[in-house]
């Protein structure tokens, strides 16, 4: 179960949707005949339970509102910026958490329906944090993991949401609950210390399974002969710069854009590198493009642009190419092997899929990876050039190291990092995850519920006074 299903809707027909959580679980679904829930990405009328690609899928409707209110609002109005250290400011509307409420309650109900006796199911993500809580009641046969794909703040923090006991609670529903990093792990056991309600319940295993990258499809991409052309072209169309510098991330708030950006601007005003060699490449995918903070920072990002090539490009060369908008599978790697450095920046990041994927299409080439240290990457990644991203200097002097690693060093490191990231690919990823699920016995049947004794609960109706 995940908030969007592994498809996206292409005129009359389904398509397989691009992404690592997609290849990583559909194998697994395929083998073993079961059903991937998750709203279909359309405000269409409902959509009935169909095959795809051996799989039963299962959409959950939602209406325009109720993705504004449940989606735009609490996942990513409140859920988000809290869980990455408050870079921007939560709302918290009461509105938004009844939506927020409902919603999980539908996908729940579609799980209630869906899994046979004695079912294993993955919840994904922090959309979907009360739903383990709420099958729990349900079905206390079932077997339930859940994984939540970005970080899980200090208690200090979660302790301002004012629904907190409630989402604590809600994960508590599952008998193995995933994070990112071991100290995500350890932020959640805190706020269980101390905002659960029944200290005495059985507890779930609270552990690190740290996500990866379908390494296999990477390489492939990266080997065949149309994203060699595809890369070469790139570097020609930027004028076969010296020294290409990457940036591809989300236009998110999380991800320091501003801040590569500035120390590139400085880099070139010191004179450390040129800009009739240097060329920074900055990709931006659009994203949750409804929400004030983001529109904020496209236009933040835009002027930045700007200033730099307003101060250094001249006459048929910009220094800075900005492209906002997506790109497919293979383009994305093409990029990775048209670039010398990549720069990822992010002020808080639950892993940087971009990082793993970067030095996996080099396996073999040089290249040099500049990585903050708030990403989760960067417990795997320990060859890379640790920055502090809100040091402008560290982050400035980091980019320029990496533009001046020699050839033999660079090649050492994207080898040693390659290893990492093969020997811990998405596939294991999911796989050790999974038999750890299935080890686990279910805590309802621990706590001696049987499947019929909360079948027609329902959440709990809010009182006038909230």
């Amino acid at each position: 179960m995940a908030n969007r299903l592994p498809v996206d809707r292409c005129e009359d027909t389904w398509q397989t949707a691009p992404g690592g959580l997609v290849s990583a679980l559909s194998p697994i679904v395929k083998a073993e005949r079961g059903a991937w829930i998750g709203w279909a990405g359309a405000f269409v009328e409902a959509v009935a339970p169909f095959e795809f690609d051996q799989m039963s899928l299962v959409p959950v409707p939602l209406s325009h509102a109720e993705h504004r209110d449940y989606y735009e609002g609490f996942s990513n109005g409140v859920l988000w910026p809290l869980y990455h250290d408050l870079i921007v400011t939560p709302q918290y509307h009461r509105t938004w958490w009844r939506a927020y409420r409902a919603i999980n309650f539908r996908f729940a109900q579609a799980v209630v329906r869906t899994a046979a006796f004695g079912a294993t199911i993955w919840v994904h993500d922090y959309h979907l944090q009360l739903v383990p809580h709420m099958i729990r009641l349900l079905r206390p046969d079932v077997r339930i993991g859940f994984f939540n794909h970005i970080p899980f703040p200090p208690v200090e923090l979660f302790g301002q949401l004012p629904w907190r006991r409630e989402v604590v609670e809600g994960l508590l529903g599952a008998d193995v609950i995933g994070f990112q990093r071991s100290s995500d792990a350890e932020n959640f056991r805190a706020a269980v210390r101390k905002f659960a309600a029944d200290a005495d319940a059985p507890s779930p295993l609270i552990e690190a399974f740290p996500i990866s990258v379908d390494t296999e499809a990477i390489r492939q991409a990266a080997d065949s002969e149309s994203v060699a052309r595809t890369a070469t072209q790139i570097r020609r169309d930027l004028g076969d710069p010296d020294i290409l510098m990457l940036g591809i991330d989300r236009l998110d708030y999380t991800k320091g854009i501003p801040h590569r950006l500035r120390a590139f601007d400085e880099l070139l005003a010191d004179d450390l590198l040129s800009p009739k060699t240097t060329n920074f490449l900055q990709v931006a995918v659009p994203s949750r493009e409804g929400i004030a903070a983001y529109q904020d920072l496209r236009d933040e990002v835009e002027r930045l642009v700007g200033r730099i090539n307003g101060r250094f490009a001249t006459l048929g060369r910009g220094i800075v190419q900005y492209s906002h908008h997506s790109y497919s599978f293979e383009d994305t790697v093409a990029l990775y092997l048209a670039a010398d450095v990549l720069v990822v920046s992010s002020l808080r990041d639950g892993m940087n899929l971009v990082a793993k994927e970067f030095v996996t299409a080099r396996r073999n080439r040089a290249g040099a990876l500049v990585l903050s240290e708030f990403a989760g990457a960067v417990d795997e990644l320990e060859q890379a050039i640790v920055v502090n991203p809100h040091d402008i200097s560290e982050l400035k002097n980091g980019m320029h190291q990496a533009a001046c690693l020699d050839d033999t060093q660079a090649r050492e490191r994207i080898a040693a990092m390659t290893a990492t990231v093969e020997d811990h690919d998405v596939h294991r990823w999911a796989h050790r995850f999974l038999a750890t699920l299935r080890a686990a016995s279910p805590l309802g049947l621990a706590m001696g519920k049987t499947a019929t004794d909360h079948h027609d609960r329902t959440p709990q109706k809010m009182t006038s006074c909230e």
